[in-house]
């Protein structure tokens, strides 16, 4: 399985840079999937230290601050990896820039011996291109490593049809479909990831990683949030086995 893990889910309550406490508690949980026996590879984002796209909203050239934020997912992979080494997790760091000091550059080959092997890979620098998100990042990893299915970790417990912080009438999907993903514009995962996993035969299951024990949960296929395969749509009401 990949795991999508934004850069916001190692800020913790202070809401940005890495706090110890939710980088522990990512780590504990893919150390619980590890022990299952599952190949675990991560992509992360760099969301919590600075994100291109709000930056070149503000006026940096736009590639020049998506390299920059390809750097910040490098930062987060390399606190992941310690994380994860401290609690006995072997692993491994690629890199899709050049930074061989701290990472491995990235080759599909190299990183699926190492999931053979036992071992967590950890993908940062997003595809190494600017104007491509982490999430379509996610998306291509997944499709080259052979996974069987995509986990987006975020803030929130799955998809709704409005944005539940905004609309407090808003409702949770429990399952949907690519193609409702896409006619509606849901803004869980970026369009360009959810066509290229829709191509792939990616499902994607989208549940809040706040709260413990959910990737275990997500792995199991338990129901944490919203599945996006090719099913029909259903909110929790009238859920779709």
């Amino acid at each position: 399985m990949l795991l999508k893990l934004s850069g916001e889910g190692l800020a913790g309550p202070q809401g940005f840079g890495i706090h110890p406490g939710a980088l522990a508690q990512v780590a504990s949980q893919i150390r619980e999937v590890h022990q299952l026996g599952v190949g675990v590879s991560v992509v992360l984002g760099g969301g919590n230290i600075i994100r291109g796209m709000a930056a070149a909203a503000e006026g940096m050239d736009r590639a020049q601050a998506d390299y920059m934020g390809m750097l910040a997912s490098v930062i987060n992979g390399m606190a992941l990896q310690d994380a994860l080494e401290r609690q006995d997790v072997p692993v491994r760091l690629q890199s899709a820039l050049e930074i061989a000091h701290v990472a491995e550059p990235y080759v599909r080959r190299k990183a699926i011996r190492h999931l053979d092997k036992g071992r967590v890979v950890l993908f940062a620098a997003g595809t190494g291109n600017p104007y491509f998100t982490t999430d379509t990042a996610a998306a291509l990893r997944a499709a080259e490593i052979g996974a069987e299915i995509v986990l987006k970790a975020t803030q929130v417990d799955g998809v709704y049809d409005a944005d539940p912080n905004e609309h407090r009438e808003a409702r949770r999907y429990d399952r949907l479909s690519f193609g409702e993903a896409i006619e509606r514009r849901l803004g869980f995962m970026d369009q360009t990831a959810i066509a290229l996993c829709r191509e792939n035969g990616l499902p994607i299951m989208v549940f809040d990683m706040r709260v413990p024990g959910n990737i275990v949960k997500a792995v199991r296929r338990e129901r944490v949030g919203t599945l996006v395969d090719e099913g029909t749509e259903g909110f929790p009401d009238e859920a779709v086995d």
